[in-house]
């Protein structure tokens, strides 16, 4: 009898979260909550103009036009891209592997969702042929693909999508006339952004997509839920009808009582207004996770699994396929009973892949690269700071732990 998934980690409510920093918030960023603690009324749906003028702030910095009646915030990424799918209708076509979050909301609304192979050279991103051949397949069997979503920076692989794909697929999704939701909340965590290029695909179809980005990916902590997204530019007068996604998708919003609550919004207007603290602890957060994503990947690597170099966040997704033969002798065949032995093994979540989309039969896990950065504040806090944290002796001693977990289901290639 298959193993059935653990309390814990099986039902929809106890999927993984979204990789978190594991540092203390900044001082000023609580400083500014705590003033706020006494607002007793939410901002009204979609964010108050002082939040969305900061969101537009936001993306103007990074090349995007953007007025802040093109933003709409609402209290976290999933209530936000729930709406926005329940806003352009149609049937969902996702990359394979996508964020853990993102099929749930298709099935909340009962879309169909339809996965998409990604190309060798990065996750997030659909393979462009790929793409065209499922929208073909989708309509012949009397479906109505209308949406498309990506990551350029992904969770789960953690690699950044080349311009040059990039393009492809969305000029593809353009041409068949598909709308793009663009998730770009771990944009502002590239591990080296000088050797990086990130491009939107909102610069590349400037009217045929919506940005999301959940401030949580850099700049807020992930228990401050708020979420942003850029529609394409209002015309000179935008149609403020049912038919026009924002206006939509602020009923919807307002339907579900999605609203940002009152004392986060300064808080989340003043991270996105991107002061020296909250741009200096993005970068260094950034440096940390790099690192120790990298060490990480090397010892995946030598004990012979696979595992595409991480470019951005704060996690590593891993192929241990090659290790089948060591985890089978361990009873270990599939993705779910992967993560149960690697959680139980490691003493920290270890999702796998079927948790993002992939086969259950594929042996691919997420690794949280938080869980190497110590176990207190101060040890996570000495990490940030150091300019080389895999070789804290904290932190050397939980990537060797890790490799060492990793080397046993393969003795024969002992390091």
């Amino acid at each position: 009898m298959r193993q059935t998934a653990p309390e814990g980690r099986g039902p929809v409510r106890y999927g993984p979260p979204a990789p978190e920093p594991g540092l203390p918030v900044l001082p000023r960023l609580a400083a500014v909550l705590a003033a706020a603690a006494d607002r007793t009324a939410p901002e009204p749906p979609g964010g108050g103009p002082v939040l969305r003028e900061a969101a537009a702030g936001y993306w103007w910095r990074r090349g995007l036009r953007t007025h802040a009646e093109d933003v709409v915030a609402a209290p976290g990424a999933p209530p936000l891209l729930l709406a926005l799918i329940a806003a352009h209708g149609g049937d969902l076509l996702l990359p394979r592997p996508c964020p853990a979050w993102w099929t749930p909301q298709a099935r909340l609304l009962g879309r169909p969702a339809y996965h998409v192979p990604t190309p060798a050279e990065c996750g997030g991103v659909p393979d462009p042929y790929a793409l065209l051949e499922t929208i073909r397949r989708v309509r012949a069997e009397g479906g109505h693909p209308r949406l498309l979503l990506l990551s350029v920076a992904d969770d789960p692989t953690a690699t950044v999508a080349p311009p040059e794909i990039l393009r492809e697929a969305c000029e593809a999704a353009v041409a068949e006339g598909l709308h793009i939701i663009s998730d770009e909340t771990w944009r502002d965590t590239l591990h080296r952004p000088q050797d990086t290029v990130l491009l939107s695909p909102a610069e590349m179809c400037p009217d045929d997509v919506t940005v999301l980005t959940d401030l949580a990916g850099a700049l807020t902590p992930a228990a401050w839920p708020c979420a942003v997204a850029r529609f394409p530019p209002a015309a000179a007068a935008r149609a403020d009808g049912y038919g026009d996604p924002r206006a939509r998708t602020l009923d919807i919003l307002t339907a579900l009582g999605a609203l940002v609550p009152g004392p986060f919004a300064p808080a989340a207007a003043h991270a996105l207004d991107e002061p020296e603290d909250v741009t200096v602890r993005a970068r260094l957060t950034a440096h940390l996770h790099g690192r120790v994503a990298a060490a990480a990947h090397r010892a995946v690597l030598a004990a012979g699994a696979l595992a595409r170099p991480p470019q951005a966040g704060r996690h590593l997704y891993a192929d241990l396929g090659p290790l089948r033969p060591g985890l089978a002798a361990r009873g270990v065949t599939d993705s779910l009973e992967l993560e149960n032995h690697l959680t139980a093994r490691l003493g920290t979540p270890v999702p796998g892949g079927h948790r993002f989309g992939d086969e259950l039969g594929a042996l691919r896990v997420r690794f949280d690269t938080a869980a190497f950065l110590g176990t207190t504040v101060e040890e996570r806090t000495e990490a940030l700071t150091f300019p080389r944290p895999e070789e804290l002796p904290h932190v050397a001693a939980a990537l060797g732990r890790f490799g060492a977990s990793l080397d046993e289901l393969a003795p024969q290639q002992g390091r």
